[in-house]
C-alpha cells in the first residue's frame, strides 16, 4: 500500500455538488485551474504541448460508500458503483479529462472541471488514446440515452 500525496488543488466555480452538471447530456465546460504545490512545478515542464489532461483526484468530501448506485442519468435504475461515476466509492478516487487552456507557472488553466473548489489532486497525465471512437462502448449509459431519445419522440 502507498500513502497518496496531494500535488495540487482544484480551483473551481463549484462550491456545492448540486451545482456540478450531472445526468444525460451534462456538459462540463466550466473553467478552473489546477494549482500545483511549488515543489511539483518542475514536473510541469513541456505540458503545454498537450491539448487535454487526465486529472486523478480525491472525492475528499465523500463520507462512505455504496456498492450499488442510482445515477441521475438513468432514472433511478441501480448499477454497480464501478459502472458509475458516483463519489460514494470504497476508494474515493476520481478521474476527469480536462482541456488545457494554458500554464501560468505552477498553475494550469483548464476547461471541463467537474470538481469542487479546493479538491486535492493526486496526479495529472497527458490524455492519449489509441482506441478508435467506433470501437468504444458506453454500457448502460448508451441504453439510457436511447431510452431518453425514444421517450422524447
Amino acid at each position: 500500500m502507498f500513502t497518496p500525496q496531494t500535488i495540487a488543488y482544484i480551483r473551481s466555480p463549484f462550491n456545492e455538488t448540486s451545482k456540478i452538471p450531472k445526468g444525460l447530456g451534462a456538459e462540463h465546460k466550466a473553467e478552473g485551474a489546477i494549482e500545483f504545490l511549488r515543489e511539483f512545478e518542475p514536473g510541469l515542464k513541456d505540458i503545454e504541448g498537450f491539448s487535454h489532461l487526465y486529472v486523478l483526484w480525491i472525492f475528499d468530501r465523500a463520507t462512505d460508500y455504496d456498492l450499488v448506485a442510482t445515477p441521475p442519468a438513468d432514472e433511478g435504475r441501480p448499477h454497480g458503483v464501478f459502472a458509475t461515476r458516483s463519489p460514494r466509492r470504497p476508494n474515493p478516487i476520481a478521474l476527469t479529462v480536462v482541456e488545457l487552456l494554458g500554464r501560468d507557472g505552477a498553475t494550469l488553466r483548464v476547461r471541463g472541471v467537474d470538481m469542487l473548489d479546493g479538491t486535492p489532486v493526486l496526479d495529472v497525465k497527458p490524455y492519449l488514446s489509441s482506441i478508435p471512437i467506433e470501437t468504444l462502448k458506453r454500457g448502460w449509459l448508451e441504453e439510457a440515452e436511447e431510452r431518453k431519445t425514444a421517450s422524447s419522440k
